[in-house]
């Protein structure tokens, strides 16, 4: 009889990547947030404490316990508690209203749900909809904050004089539901297993550069998977020094970049031209900035050139993913910045990824298809919802709802999402590439460009635009610089000024909104 040794012995789960990272590196500083500072056996430590407090709660293997708070120490110990008692995380949107909260609490089946002194309003609020949340744990934010009453304590729990109960993990098992930002309907949970997110990291570390050197500030929200699973992990995984904020506004951003000689730091677009535009902003605060990475939206080719002609030292990235692939999927990295503007170049380490047509055959160079995808670092499939995870896996690859063209070297760009494509007097036009033409204009900002239902065109191309601080800028200039240099079918027919386009809080333009504020118009 052949005798099996314990799978624990072969395990590799979120948690073991952080112990195996403090015995390699205990007197090294984990995590900086606000006051609180951490080393790698610190912080060790304090999730196990942590994870026995879940279990002397009544937090199950299994349990799913979600998480609605800013960035904080608490947030990141909490991430890896829940990991390392076997319960599956719940990351929440903190900028969504109660009942679209209580709809992820009620799919998920969430009995625990976590959060801080600013959103316990919010959590409350959202539990009380008929969700089945039993109890809260009160987090600790990045500021000092009082405890909210009726909550199980952060550092109460962390205190827990309990051994933690053995758990059966494997690396197969469920490590966290992961709600997709639902730019076109009900959010769909995305469910992501350990060596799905650790397969992802390794693509990460490898395609990335993510060293044990950096010290990377952590400032776009960690219940995104971006910031959580791209950067945040993946430097626990290797052992990096961690600064952690929540507060991801230019000012504060250049003080915690310059105060802590920060080495790596992601940002989406939309903070990179915000930084760029401060007042406050000066080359010599970012001297020790070796590495900046963008994703979650296009970086505009015109801010691109800027930041390589004030940022010269800095090499950048550009990450192209979605939750459902843990997130990172493709990369552009440095060498191609400036060679290859806008595109989100070729699958990273562990990621097989196609630009099909409808009949998933390879397209032609410049041709327009969709990005499919096959990678350990896959969803399992969506929580509950077995005909949306059918047509995500049609014909055994991932399909993204990304269109994109590929050029002669293999090099992938995305053109529009699928439903953002807009079709006019019978020509599609990719929103995308009027975007580009009209950042060639000095005064613009921020340009999103969408369309709008109209009798003649069916659909209008429309430029919603924020001007640059000081400048002017007309509609008619708008439309005489794009038809200057594109097809005349391509140019805005309409062209509407805001002071702000909305974004959701990783920096997605949610044109969702602008189609719906605009529509009436």
């Amino acid at each position: 009889m052949s005798h099996h040794p314990d799978p624990a012995i072969r395990r590799q789960t979120i948690a073991d990547a952080l112990h195996r990272t403090a015995l390699r590196l205990p007197d090294k500083t984990a995590i900086v947030c606000g006051d609180v500072c951490w080393t790698y056996a610190d912080f060790n430590a304090l999730v196990t404490r942590l994870a026995a407090g879940l279990a002397h709660i009544g937090v199950a293997e299994g349990d799913k316990v979600a998480v609605l708070a800013r960035n904080s120490h608490a947030f990141a110990a909490l991430r890896f508690a829940i990991a390392r008692r076997g319960a599956v995380l719940v990351p929440i949107n903190f900028m969504l209203k109660a009942d679209e909260v209580a709809y992820i609490l009620r799919h998920a089946g969430a009995r625990t749900l976590a959060t801080d002194s600013g959103l316990a309003d919010l959590a409350r609020a959202a539990a009380a909809l008929d969700t089945a949340v039993e109890q809260f744990i009160w987090m600790p934010g990045e500021d000092p904050s009082e405890p909210v009453e009726r909550m199980h304590r952060f550092d109460h729990l962390a205190a827990c004089g309990e051994p933690l109960p053995p758990v059966r993990l494997g690396s197969t098992d469920l490590a966290q539901i992961v709600y997709t930002s639902g730019t076109e309907s009900s959010p769909k949970g995305a469910m992501l297993t350990h060596d799905a997110v650790l397969w992802q990291y390794v693509s990460c570390v490898i395609n990335a550069e993510i060293a044990e050197a950096d010290v990377a500030l952590h400032a776009l929200p960690l219940y995104h998977c971006a910031q959580l699973d791209v950067f945040f992990g993946p430097a626990i995984y290797v052992g990096s020094t961690n600064i952690i904020t929540g507060k991801p506004v230019p000012d504060h951003l250049l003080k915690l970049l310059e105060q802590h000689r920060i080495t790596s730091f992601f940002a989406p677009p939309t903070v990179w031209i915000g930084l760029l535009r401060s007042p406050a902003f000066d080359p010599a605060r970012l001297a020790h900035l070796a590495k900046g990475y963008y994703g979650a939206s296009i970086m505009p080719v015109e801010v691109l050139k800027e930041l390589a002609s004030r940022l010269p030292s800095v090499r950048l990235w550009n990450l192209y993913g979605q939750t459902e692939i843990a997130p990172l999927a493709t990369m552009l990295g440095p060498q191609d910045q400036l060679r290859k503007p806008g595109s989100c170049g070729k699958a990273v380490l562990n990621v097989e990824t196609r630009v099909v047509n409808d009949r998933m055959e390879d397209v032609g160079v410049g041709e327009v298809g969709e990005i499919v995808h096959r990678s350990p670092h896959l969803m399992l499939g969506y929580f509950n919802d077995p005909e949306r995870t059918r047509a995500a896996f049609e014909g055994d690859w991932f399909h993204s709802g990304d269109l994109a063209v590929v050029d002669d070297e293999g090099f992938i760009t995305v053109v529009d999402r699928k439903k953002d494509m807009i079709k006019t007097g019978g020509e599609n036009v990719a929103s995308r590439e009027v975007e580009e033409m009209i950042y060639r204009i000095g005064a613009v900002s921020e340009v999103a460009v969408i369309g709008l239902a109209d009798p003649k065109w069916v659909e209008a191309v429309t430029a919603v635009i924020v001007v640059k601080a000081g400048h002017q800028l007309t509609e008619d200039e708008v439309i005489a610089h794009c038809n200057t240099h594109m097809a005349s079918f391509k140019s805005p027919k309409r062209v509407v000024f805001t002071d702000a386009l909305p974004k959701n809080p990783s920096g997605k333009l949610l044109k969702r909104e602008l189609r719906l504020r605009y529509a009436q118009a």
